[in-house]
């Protein structure tokens, strides 16, 4: 698998010669597509959307300088022939997950069809996960109850064994703390990855790689 999961974008220049890595290629050279799905499940989510896709929110991640950016929305892939998508799926270098509610996203991934895909697809595509985007490819997720969906859906992937914490002392979320998030990791069977907005995780068939110009931490139970 190539994943580069990173709590809110390619917001330095380690984390973005980390991609150009996994990419084997500058960015602009590389095609990305978007999935927006899990904005939508957060209030004012259609104008967050917005804000990443045109780079006015957060560090780049759209408007990295791509060679061409489209747009998944996997609540349309139900209702739409796949000869529509997988192959245009199929042929991106970079698929950028974004962030929100980690519920919904899983769920969508696994009803769309994107799950059966994703093995296959991660062998040359490069998932890049921004926040929830990156915490559904581990085995912990959350959720923030604004959907409809069964309580019992999964909230991740599960495709990495640790779990990963986005986001860590950030200003806009103060329960995010290091002490907060040390107490949580340590009511989960599986190591975390406590990574700040200037920290990613990158995964190269299976080697794992801590990237950071910032402040990070492993918890073990």
């Amino acid at each position: 698998m190539k994943l580069l999961l990173t709590s809110a974008g390619i917001s330095n220049t380690s984390i973005h010669n980390a991609l150009v890595d996994l990419l084997g290629k500058p960015v602009a050279e590389a095609s990305a597509l978007f999935v927006p799905t899990a904005i939508y499940a957060l209030p004012g989510g259609a104008g967050i959307a917005r804000s990443v896709i045109n780079g006015s929110l957060g560090d780049p991640f759209c408007e990295l300088g791509w060679k061409s950016l489209g747009i998944l929305e996997l609540t349309t892939l139900l209702s739409i022939k796949p000869e529509l998508w997988i192959p245009m799926l199929q042929e991106t270098d970079a698929l950028l997950m974004g962030g929100g509610d980690c519920q919904y996203l899983t769920y969508w991934i696994q009803h769309s069809g994107l799950a059966a895909l994703l093995p296959s697809l991660l062998r040359k595509t490069v998932c890049v996960g921004l926040s929830a985007g990156s915490m559904v490819m581990t085995r912990f997720g959350t959720t923030y109850g604004h959907h409809t969906l069964p309580a019992e859906s999964s909230k991740s992937l599960e495709l990495l064994d640790f779990a990963l914490h986005p986001h860590l002392d950030h200003e806009w979320f103060p329960e995010n703390s290091l002490a907060n998030l040390e107490k949580l990791a340590a009511t989960l069977p599986m190591p975390s990855y406590m990574i700040d907005d200037q920290t990613a995780i990158k995964v190269n068939d299976g080697a794992i790689e801590v990237i950071s110009e910032g402040h990070w931490k492993l918890f073990v139970p």
